[in-house]
């Protein structure tokens, strides 16, 4: 089976460097969002912008799966660091992803489950080594594996990041990974996080977040044309 590459970024500064590099490209919108065909290092791809937050990307995800068969899924794009030792500018490439918003506690379920789904969405192993390797290529030295936890809120409060390390335990948070991996799983296609940290999480994001998102953003861009090359030859 041939290898189609969906990739969903957020935000504009997360897709314009892979769309300028597109070849053969061909556009159409689904459910208000612009869909872009091609190929970048000889890989097919299907490069969306979804929006902010976990409908839309929900929604830009089901689309790569129905509409255009994508094999595999990858979220790209930015996140504030849930770990002291995790620096602006550094690499996460997700092992695995949950939400750390949803919350049927009152039922007995434990914080991040959606009842009948696993509390956490396990990324694709060979997905993984091949993100981590890309990423390494990057930026050398400065790339870490780990969780990844969503949710419906930007995060800039000491007391917001607190209970989303203690609920998760996760590296990183930002408002899309895990309702891609959510839908990944639900359909059954390999999926990876990349995220290029933007700010810390907590009472200095509101200043650091405009001034590096563009930086992370971009390089978050690079790994992911890098990762498409080693699906290429894979």
């Amino acid at each position: 089976m041939m290898t189609k590459l969906g990739i969903i970024g957020a935000m504009e500064e997360e897709v314009e460097t892979l769309l300028a590099q597109l070849e053969n490209k061909t556009s159409a919108t689904h459910a208000g969002s612009t869909f872009h065909a091609g190929v970048l290092e000889g890989l097919d791809v299907v490069v969306v912008q979804c929006g902010v937050g976990k409908v839309n990307a929900a929604i830009c995800a089901q689309i790569l799966c129905s509409v255009y068969g994508v094999t595999h899924l990858v979220n790209t794009g930015i996140a504030g660091s849930l770990c002291a030792d995790l620096d602006i500018g550094d690499m996460v490439v997700s092992t695995d992803a949950m939400y750390h918003d949803f919350d049927t506690t009152p039922f007995g379920y434990p914080i991040g489950k959606v009842p009948g789904m696993p509390v956490t969405y396990p990324a694709d192993e060979t997905m993984m080594g091949y993100a981590f390797s890309a990423a390494e290529a990057v930026n050398p030295g400065h790339t870490r594996t780990g969780r990844v936890a969503s949710g419906d809120q930007f995060v800039s409060r000491k007391d917001q990041k607190a209970h989303i390390i203690e609920v998760s335990e996760a590296l990183c948070t930002e408002m899309e990974g895990a309702a891609i991996a959510h839908t990944a799983y639900r359909n059954g296609v390999p999926f990876v996080i990349l995220r290029a940290i933007s700010d810390k999480a907590d009472d200095s994001a509101e200043m650091d977040y405009p001034t590096f998102e563009k930086i992370a953003a971009h390089r978050c861009a690079e790994v992911t044309k890098n990762l498409a090359r080693q699906l290429k030859k894979a």
